[in-house]
């Protein structure tokens, strides 16, 4: 049975707004989603606004946060996830003692914590990033490294996770970042339902613009075309045909072929390639298996197959592309 994970979201004057409600609504949408499944579970997330007072926090867009607990009320309790919201006011609040504190003292009594977009500016000023790698809002990118230079800056990443800390890169990134915990949490079954319900990505991989196979895959709307969707992306090593898929779908390939397009968006074939393409940067992202183990098993024949449609689509090699989005060899997951 799902416990409840608390969730601290820590908000101030100026706040970017969308910083606190951009991840709010993804665990509330996850806890919907979640007790949608299985009624008699408790609610898998419990959303918590915390302010330096406990004040109200007028954020940057003139509306009002009303706060359930102030940083040091929030700081004499166990959390399961802290997130510290950005925006313009992290510019008062930096040099502040009180503030630096109570944010050690949250992170101590956390399981993990973090910051959204410039929010990741005061968890360096408290000392938390030390010996870490991070990122945040682009244009903070450059003076964060600049004036903590034992941070890791990496300005190319939507979020990073070093350790038990976690950081998002500006405004919206903070969704992907929650949307990660979530499958952390709960699973990817539970998470691309939660993204399909917030229309998002499920894995934005840096700063690519590439929609997510694995969400397309549950727009189909008839029960014979989800399992043909569901079977290939199980076996993407395996020869595909439209008239292999057809006879799965029970249905001739060219009344196969107008289906799937009307339900989908897109062709059966570039719903083939594009699955591909995702699995394997998935795989590129998450592991460090060989190219050309990766390419037998995303179904490419082959890496020079591979590397062409990467180069094609991304504009990258496949040792670029790992280069530049994978984590740090230590946070990698290392599959035989």
């Amino acid at each position: 049975m799902t416990q409840t994970r608390t969730i601290a979201l820590l908000a101030f004057d100026d706040v970017q707004i969308v910083d606190v409600t951009g991840p709010a609504g993804v665990f509330g949408t996850a806890t919907d989603v979640r007790r949608r499944l299985h009624r008699r579970d408790p609610a898998p997330y419990a959303v918590t606004l915390v302010t330096p007072t406990g004040g109200p926090a007028r954020s940057s867009c003139g509306l009002t946060l009303a706060a359930d607990l102030s940083l040091a009320q929030a700081a004499r309790r166990d959390w399961d996830t802290v997130l510290v919201g950005g925006g313009d006011g992290v510019d008062r609040l930096l040099d502040n003692d009180d503030l630096r504190d109570g944010l050690r003292a949250l992170a101590a009594r956390s399981r993990r914590f973090g910051s959204i977009c410039s929010g990741a500016l005061l968890l360096a000023d408290a000392g938390l990033l030390d010996g870490r790698r991070a990122t945040t809002h682009w244009r903070r990118c450059g003076p964060m490294a600049r004036r903590w230079p034992r941070v890791t800056v990496e300005p190319d990443r939507i979020w990073v996770r070093d350790g038990d800390i976690y950081t998002s890169a500006g405004v919206t990134a903070g969704m992907d970042l929650a949307l990660a915990l979530v499958e952390d949490d709960l699973g990817r079954d539970l998470a691309l339902a939660v993204a399909r319900v917030m229309v998002m990505f499920l894995k934005r991989p840096g700063g690519q613009a590439q929609f997510s196979a694995h969400l397309a895959a549950q727009t189909a709307e008839t029960d014979a075309l989800r399992a043909v969707q569901a079977w290939i992306l199980d076996n993407l090593a395996a020869e595909i045909s439209v008239d292999g898929l057809a006879a799965r779908a029970g249905m001739s390939p060219r009344t196969f072929a107008r289906a799937f397009a009307r339900e989908t968006g897109t062709t059966p074939a570039r719903f083939v390639a594009d699955a591909r393409l995702d699995a394997a940067r998935r795989l590129l992202e998450d592991t460090r298996l060989p190219v050309k183990t990766l390419a037998a098993r995303c179904g490419f024949g082959g890496e020079e197959r591979m590397r062409r449609t990467f180069h094609r689509t991304l504009g990258v090699s496949p040792e670029t592309y790992r280069r530049r989005f994978a984590p740090a060899p230590s946070l990698q997951e290392s599959t035989s």
